[in-house]
């Protein structure tokens, strides 16, 4: 069994799903500390031809809460205006309509925090794609909160019997191969390849939120684009 282990982030980049789709098991790292000014709760969009940051608000966010704990400050207010922002800079989109159900769908969700909104942002996304990567929580199944970093992350390898676990090309630095393979895990790295499509007339800008490549292409380029990635 192959599996990839992140952080629940909000509409992430494709580079998120090309991890969440290359493995057979994704397990939403939601009990682990909040990170400030990371992607937990924001990301960019196209707004007149240039990269916008969106933040959702949260309440009593600190790095020395657990994502899970932490709720999101008056969802319907701040999505009405997110999705009135959305409307304005992509309604000539030509997938408009599909992306806009997807977000409507999770905003609407009522979650009970910012790690069960991100994770409905993934599953929703997923779904649509027609990615069949099984979801996992981590705070409802591993209790082993009292490990921390890479042997937390290989315990959940072990109690998996995963046989191959996947992160993002950012873990480089912290997670050491041949301990992994000691364990009869194979640890392979995901590096994005560049990504270019049409955005309206605009010179191209990468590494948007998921929403942008949804509003532009059609689900089964994106499929295509899922796979625009190396194992390192």
């Amino acid at each position: 069994m192959t599996i990839g282990i992140m952080q629940p982030y909000i509409f992430p980049y494709i580079g998120y799903f090309q991890l969440i789709n290359a493995v057979d098991k994704f397990i939403v790292y939601d009990d682990v500390a909040y990170i400030n000014k990371g992607w937990i709760n924001r990301n960019n969009i196209l707004v007149a031809g240039k990269a916008s940051l969106f933040t959702l608000p949260l309440v009593n966010a600190s790095q020395n809460r657990l994502i899970r704990d932490i709720a999101v400050d008056n969802l319907p207010v701040w999505s009405k205006k997110f999705l009135r922002t959305i409307e304005q800079s992509y309604k000539k989109a030509p997938f408009y309509n599909e992306t806009i159900a997807i977000l409507a769908e999770v905003f609407q969700s009522e979650p009970a925090n910012i790690a069960e909104l991100c994770t409905k942002s993934l599953k929703t996304t997923s779904s649509y794609l027609g990615i069949k990567t099984e979801f996992v929580e981590s705070s409802v199944v591993y209790n082993n909160q009292h490990l921390k970093a890479q042997d937390r992350i290989l315990d959940i390898c072990k109690q998996e019997n995963a046989s191959h676990y996947i992160n993002p090309i950012g873990g480089m630095a912290i997670y050491d191969k041949q301990l992994f393979a000691d364990n009869k895990i194979l640890l392979n790295f995901i590096k994005a390849k560049p990504i270019q499509y049409n955005q309206f007339k605009n010179e191209f800008v990468p590494w948007l939120s998921m929403i942008d490549i949804l509003m532009f292409c059609p689900a089964d380029a994106i499929q295509q684009y899922l796979k625009e990635f190396e194992l390192v």
